[in-house]
């Protein structure tokens, strides 16, 4: 486990959590997503709301997490002075 600052309110205020990482990356977290938008229908949900509540989308319309895309190839680094192939 690992200590993390969250800020609230409109920044203003800072809660110290306790997260694991894993939670946030990967295909723990693309599960995560899923089973909230599943829910969210479930309940009767339409719209998800963004801006702070200045906009609004269709939930239907929102993509489903994607598996990784596996590049090939060579991938720069720096300002673009580096590169190593992938």
């Amino acid at each position: 486990m690992v200590k993390i600052k969250v800020r609230s309110g409109r920044g203003t205020r800072i809660i110290n959590v306790d997260s694991d990482a894993t939670k946030w990356t990967g295909t723990q977290f693309k599960a995560i997503q899923a089973a909230r938008k599943k829910t969210a229908q479930d309940a009767g949900v339409k719209y998800v709301t963004s801006g702070r509540g200045t906009g609004r989308k269709k939930l239907a319309d929102t993509p489903e997490p994607k598996d990784k895309i596996k590049y090939k190839g060579r991938i720069t680094s720096g300002r673009g002075t580096g590169s190593r192939k992938s």
